[in-house]
């Protein structure tokens, strides 16, 4: 999945979307989203925004053709929450996170 086309397709028939439910919701109209989808197209920055809304995932997951991971809009919030912490609260969670990667890991790991 390499252009914006191909995701928002992707992601629009994955929310069980028609052309025309993805437009109404962006504000924009049906043959509009069926060029984006067919690459034929770029959305503005405005609709992009609208459209990565709708699908609860990021601009950059939306536009980045190496985009490898697809964070919603709820891991963002977390993500720029923990940002906002002092350092040594940011390192504590972050020490406990690990340790629970670690612990998942090895479960994931022996249950194989």
């Amino acid at each position: 999945m390499g252009k914006i086309g191909d995701r928002i397709a992707y992601l629009r028939k994955a929310r069980g979307l028609s052309q025309t439910e993805l437009a109404k919701a962006v504000g924009a109209s049906r043959e509009a989203i069926g060029k984006y989808e067919r690459n034929e197209a770029m959305p503005s920055v405005e609709t992009a925004r609208r459209i990565a809304s709708v699908f609860g995932v990021t601009l950059d997951h939306l536009v980045d053709e190496g985009a490898t991971a697809s964070f919603d809009g709820q891991m963002v919030k977390r993500l720029n929450r923990i940002q906002e912490l002092d350092e040594k609260d940011r390192e504590h969670l972050f020490a406990l996170m690990d340790a629970f990667l670690r612990d998942a890991g090895a479960r994931k790991a022996y249950s194989s």
